[in-house]
């Protein structure tokens, strides 16, 4: 057989192979992943309705007043809100959060927005990667979310502290959307790996939620510290499956010429 007569079946074998990998990685069914999963006990599971709902009120301008509350509003006491940080107050290094002490369930919450479409410096955060570029731990991690949860634990691992500090036994616990998941994912092994700076806080009182987070770190990594972060996906949450390299080509392609 020519060279010639072989280069169409060679062009089918490669369109087929990436048509199999676009399905599984844009259209894989979460169902599939978690079919082998147990169920999670409703003590596991309680902390999350209530964090998400925490996480949204990080978007409101005034607690008191709010204008997107679900029915029966976000179910927080806005006198235990520490302080809000906005992006005048973080000048792009993170995007916006607060720092909340739930006194009713016995806890210290640092609770982080999703990606703002309009704002450069969250797409700048993003797009801050490379395959292989940051090492953490013997594994590797996103660099861009890195930087920004390294940023925010040296701006608030102070009042963590004093806060953990005041109130004994609380946990110190990590909440997250989308990209926010992405930086709290990243704070909680910081934070972990200093516990000294924390007053020497217990590992176990140390705990994450990222809600619909990309993949930010190696497998090793997530293996490792899977008593310590908690990843929560709606089903088939197309951009939990996409990998990270693909996303950053993705965006980099289309914004290339506006983060310049």
């Amino acid at each position: 057989m020519s060279i010639a007569c072989c280069l169409p079946v060679v062009e089918c074998v490669y369109c087929l192979a990436c048509a199999r990998w676009a399905c599984q990685h844009c259209f894989h069914t979460g169902g599939y992943d978690s079919e082998t999963w147990g169920l999670a006990s409703p003590n596991e599971f309680e902390p999350v309705p209530r964090l998400c709902r925490l996480i949204l009120a990080v978007y409101e301008d005034d607690l008191e007043n709010p204008q997107w509350a679900p029915p029966g509003g976000y179910g927080i006491e806005p006198r235990w809100v520490v302080h809000r940080r906005t992006y005048e107050h973080t000048s792009g290094h993170a995007p916006t959060y607060l720092v909340y002490v739930d006194h009713q369930h016995s806890d210290v919450v640092l609770a982080v927005r999703g990606m703002n479409m309009a704002k450069e410096s969250d797409y700048a955060v993003l797009l801050d990667n490379s395959l292989g570029q940051r090492r953490f731990d013997g594994g590797y991690v996103h660099n861009g979310l890195l930087k920004a949860a390294e940023w925010l634990f040296d701006a608030e691992c102070d009042v963590l502290r004093d806060l953990l500090e005041r109130n004994p036994g609380y946990t110190l616990t990590f909440a997250g959307h989308s990209l926010g998941s992405g930086v709290v994912a990243m704070l909680a092994l910081v934070a972990v790996h200093n516990r000294d700076r924390l007053g020497d806080v217990e590992r176990k009182r140390i705990r994450c939620f990222a809600m619909a987070p990309a993949r930010c770190m190696s497998l090793n990594l997530a293996v490792r510290y899977a008593d310590v972060i908690n990843s929560v996906i709606l089903q088939n949450r197309m951009i939990f499956y996409l990998a990270q390299t693909l996303l950053w080509r993705m965006f980099s392609s289309l914004l290339s010429g506006y983060l310049m």
